[in-house]
């Protein structure tokens, strides 16, 4: 299904030159990098391709949001949630729905910034993008197989979590941000040998990179432990002790999907602006230039909507309520807590403050890249640090140990299956010869 998503991602879509495109972003390549070379990272260079999976998966990351944030207001989808399997079944059709209107809408935007292209193109080049000058035709086309490519990788996804090792969505980010890391460490490794970057700077970096990964680690790996008593229980004729337990909450419980999150929100101004281009034109510039990566303005933006998605996702997975009810059902008690109200209120704090300084320590690792190129000027190295660095890492370091683990509880499944086989052997009774 990976090898089906990297192919998807080199062909271009109908009616465009792509030697002409290729030689066009070439040329353009030391632009000022804006919120589009972020949609390009996650989509593994599909976007600036233009090809059938231009959109990656996002669209179905954004129906996800606003689905989740309707689940809170709507009553009826509260309940529909509520009901089981059959509930969240509903919940992920009206999901791919929303995928379906969103995709419409978006690549009818990209199609206006394929349209601007042309004209870069003809203004620079002297050659046409867009064979025969683009047209109504051509708008319907590329909406259909945009629309098309992105609904594909949404069933590639879902049939990587049904059927696979689990995170389909995840994993498909996760792959195209590995697909662009051989070439930026070529070039980085070139520039290194033709003296153009100091080997202590390169160096300074690795040592950056590696302590990032590690910060990266704890952060998904780190967790709070709330110390659980359960009262004494009567087995039979003994009075059993009540076992002492923890209830681990982590420190990142939302993982990555703040940063994701917050990224597709962040994509959605673009799009628009890419709408009004043509008629609000000093809009459209006043967007690109408040969302360009590295500002103050994008940063500060980005980290408020990590805090926020933080929270948001971390309530969703955590309700003290539903916690303290369980605990008090169970016969449990936090030591020196009494149950019920009192445990919710604790739990409710420990939660709060978890989560301030999980989302904080998220939003930092996020804006680091933007943070390192401004210190050693780093421009011309934007795509490897973003490959390496901030929003990507996490995303790669939170997968890859997310697929590991499991990985291993498929192996020690299957282990124990084994097991079970032979000890079914060396029970069989032996044959009697009289």
């Amino acid at each position: 299904m990976l090898v089906v998503f990297r192919f998807g991602a080199h062909i271009t879509v109908p009616g465009i030159d792509n030697h002409i495109l290729g030689e066009y972003m070439k040329l353009s390549a030391g632009d000022a990098p804006g919120l589009t070379d972020l949609i390009d990272i996650f989509s593994g260079g599909a976007f600036k391709r233009l090809s059938l999976f231009a959109l990656g998966i996002m669209p179905y990351i954004s129906a996800s949001i606003i689905m989740q944030l309707l689940m809170v207001v709507v009553p009826s989808l509260q309940k529909l949630q509520k009901e089981g399997e059959q509930g969240r079944k509903k919940v992920n059709q009206y999901t791919r729905y929303g995928t379906v209107l969103l995709c419409a809408a978006q690549s009818y935007g990209l199609t206006i910034h394929i349209s601007s292209l042309h004209d870069q193109v003809m203004g620079k080049m002297n050659a046409e993008l867009i064979s025969g000058g683009g047209g109504l035709a051509f708008v319907l086309m590329t909406m259909l197989a945009i629309t098309t490519g992105t609904i594909v990788l949404m069933w590639i996804g879902e049939m990587i979590t049904e059927r696979g090792i689990g995170n389909g969505i995840s994993l498909l980010i996760f792959g195209g941000i590995i697909a662009g890391a051989p070439a930026a460490v070529k070039t980085f490794a070139s520039d290194i040998a033709t003296d153009q970057v100091e080997v202590i700077l390169a160096v300074i970096l690795v040592v950056v990179f590696l302590a990032m990964i590690a910060l990266s680690i704890l952060l998904t790996e780190g967790t709070r432990k709330v110390p659980v008593q359960y009262g004494k229980k009567i087995v039979g004729r003994k009075m059993m002790q009540g076992a002492s337990q923890s209830l681990p909450i982590k420190v990142n419980a939302a993982n990555v999907m703040p940063i994701i999150f917050a990224s597709s929100i962040l994509m959605l101004p673009t799009y628009i602006a890419g709408f009004l281009q043509d008629k609000y034109k000093d809009f459209a510039s006043t967007v690109e230039s408040y969302l360009s990566m590295g500002t103050f303005s994008y940063m500060f933006t980005f980290v408020i909507l990590i805090i926020f998605f933080a929270y948001f996702y971390t309530a969703i997975q955590y309700n003290p309520k539903d916690l303290a009810e369980a605990l008090k059902k169970n016969g449990g008690y936090v030591p020196g807590i009494r149950p019920g109200a009192q445990t919710e209120e604790f739990l409710s704090k420990i939660l709060n403050r978890i989560t301030l300084s999980g989302a904080i320590f998220l939003a930092f690792i996020a804006i680091s890249p933007d943070i390192i190129i401004k210190i050693w000027d780093l421009q011309k190295y934007r795509s490897m640090a973003a490959l390496f660095g901030g929003t990507s890492l996490l995303i790669i370091v939170g997968v890859a140990l997310d697929t590991l683990k499991q990985i291993e509880s498929q192996l020690v499944m299957r282990h124990y299956d084994g097991f079970m086989d032979r000890s079914k052997k060396q029970l069989k009774r032996p044959k009697i010869v009289r």
